[in-house]
């Protein structure tokens, strides 16, 4: 492959719109771990969440069309090292997931602004790039999301082999742009950033963007053996493995990414996800109680995330721990109201300490989270039957027959005594909402940098919804409930601050405040995800009528939103005759 730092002779560089998003929010996989740095910014200056699309290449060469990711990834490290917050390539990839939108999609303006405002970031910067095979020029401009301002664009031209200064220099005055008073100068900016090779930059991008696995290891091996000091391409080459369960060649290379990198509690959560595969639980353990550290070390307050909490459970009941593993997943289950893992995983705790009634309930609730899943339905009734409620057993059967068909269930081989065969139903969680993970450093690192410390709360809508969030991730629902209302004292009407009063009240068991403050949030701004969760909100109580109009309305802004066509997918194929405790839909 001819390099790109040897000079790729390409006839026309093209501009991307790309999309820069100051990071916020529950994305699914979010970006790299940015830091806030010194100097502290000034009182007045906005901060807040960027987002970041490929640059659209415009150019006549397609052969230089791994420069669009490589343009976003070097905006996303530039902004990053910088002290910004910034959704990672693979937290834009997993939200347009969520809207079933393919990778290459190339979107609108209102489109990007819509996404933007799903995920409460606050800019979106659209960018281009062109070139003539010798000189290239890039072009990025800011999109604010509340006020919905399109900022005048910001140029930077030069030799196709200054693309690391270029990206540099465009980051800077991008940012400059949009934060009047910004505190860094260029050269105190470009100080911040990593030295890195364009050969081996080129060879990392075109193994992220590359379409088979072979391509990718050879781009991301010459990448790490170019650059033998740069963390991204053994990171990424860490979750290459991964992602084929090999688990004995992944770890190797997460060990390699250091503490201090953006992606280590993702490194971290995979090491742990192995050592459970290759029954280890006592350094599994070790791994997820060590990740927790970490983020209680990172993060004001302190915070867990339900999936390193349920692994966590999973790990310690493999060590004969079932106490404390019961514990760590009532928390997990309390802090996502939607997931069946949690439950699923506690009732089956339940069963190994030969206590059916209790293991019955669980399975229960966990048929009430995702009515759609057989082998929960199978284990309910495996415990009713164990339990010795074969009336109840038997109505639950017949349900799951009408629902899933004759030979719908999932044959259970259940042995309590045997822990091999019980663990093999354990449901590890495989991956992190890197993107829940990041609004919670982030929101910490803001709070600590605009305070000088430890000091207690921000004074701005944003920063009391930050604040909110990190305490719901934290379980402190109390004072998640004080932060959104400080948000709403201080921007009435705020969108965000209603859906997170919602969780509040939903955690609360409270279904009719989540409802009015899902209401007062879509008042504010339409929200296909909003709708979508009102619709599960409807389907807890007994509304299915409802929850289908909210899906409707889900699915006309955004067409081809996973969630949402799932579930409206479940409450068609609802039948009269089916069982009430299957969440709802009749």
């Amino acid at each position: 492959m001819e390099s790109f730092a040897a000079g790729i002779r390409a006839r026309v560089l093209a501009g991307t719109s790309a999309v820069l998003l100051l990071t916020l929010p529950w994305a699914v996989q979010t970006s790299a771990r940015p830091r806030l740095t010194e100097p502290a910014r000034p009182p007045g200056t906005p901060q807040g969440v960027y987002l970041v699309f490929p640059f659209e290449n415009r150019g006549a060469s397609p052969h230089l069309d791994w420069l669009s990711e490589g343009l976003e990834e070097l905006a996303i490290q530039r902004l990053s090292a910088a002290g910004e917050s910034v959704y990672s390539h693979s937290g834009r990839m997993s939200e347009l997931e969520r809207y079933g939108l393919p990778a290459t999609a190339k979107l609108s303006r209102a489109t990007m602004l819509r996404i933007a405002e799903d995920l409460d970031a606050d800019f979106v910067v659209l960018g281009s790039f062109a070139s003539d095979g010798t000189l290239m020029m890039a072009e990025a401009r800011v999109l604010r999301v509340d006020a919905t301002e399109l900022l005048a664009p910001v140029r930077e031209s030069g030799p196709l082999d200054s693309l690391m200064d270029l990206s540099t220099k465009l980051a800077w005055r991008t940012v400059s742009a949009n934060e009047r008073s910004y505190p860094l100068s260029l050269a105190e900016f470009s100080k911040k950033q990593r030295s890195v090779r364009l050969d081996a930059f080129e060879h990392y991008i075109r193994g992220l963007i590359a379409s088979d696995d072979e391509t990718k290891l050879r781009n991301l091996r010459e990448a790490a053996r170019l650059e033998p000091e740069w963390p991204d391409p053994d990171f990424a080459l860490g979750d290459l493995y991964f992602a084929r369960r090999d688990c004995g060649s992944a770890l190797p290379w997460y060990d390699r990414v250091p503490k201090t990198h953006d992606h280590f509690i993702e490194a971290m959560f995979a090491t742990g996800v192995c050592q459970l595969l290759l029954k280890q639980p006592d350094r599994a353990e070790e791994t997820f109680v060590a990740i927790q550290q970490s983020m209680h070390k990172d993060i004001v307050s302190g915070a867990d995330l339900p999936e390193i909490l349920n692994n966590l459970a999973l790990a310690r009941a493999g060590s004969g721990k079932f106490a404390e593993a019961q514990q760590d997943l009532r928390k997990a289950a309390e802090m996502d109201p939607d997931e069946d893992d949690y439950p699923f995983n506690r009732g089956l705790l339940a069963l190994r300490a030969s206590d059916a009634i209790t293991a019955a309930g669980y399975f229960r609730e966990a048929t009430g989270r995702e009515p759609d899943n057989p082998e929960d339905r199978a284990l309910l009734i495996l415990a009713l039957e164990k339990a010795g409620k074969k009336s109840e057993a038997d109505e639950e059967r017949s349900s799951a027959e009408e629902a899933f068909g004759p030979k719908g269930l999932p044959a259970i081989h259940w042995d309590a005594k045997d822990p091999v065969v019980a663990a093999r139903l354990d449901r590890i969680k495989m991956e992190l909402d890197t993107t829940q993970l990041q609004l919670h450093l982030k929101s910490a690192d803001s709070s600590a940098a605009a305070t000088g410390g430890g000091a207690p709360g921000p004074d701005t809508a944003a920063g009391w919804i930050r604040r909110g969030r990190q305490n719901l991730a934290a379980g402190q629902v109390e004072n998640a409930d004080r932060a959104f209302r400080a948000a709403l004292t201080s921007e009435p009407g705020n969108s965000a601050a209603h859906r997170g009063l919602a969780e509040v009240d939903r955690r609360q068991g409270k279904l009719d405040d989540t409802v009015k403050e899902l209401q007062a949030s879509l008042q504010s701004r339409d929200s296909a995800v909003v709708r979508t969760t009102l619709a599960r909100v409807y389907l807890e109580q007994k509304k299915p009528e409802l929850a289908r109009a909210e899906l409707e309305k889900a699915l006309k802004l955004a067409p081809n939103y996973t969630e949402a066509k799932q579930l409206l997918e479940h409450l068609q194929n609802s039948k009269p005759g089916a069982s009430k405790r299957n969440g709802g839909a009749q």
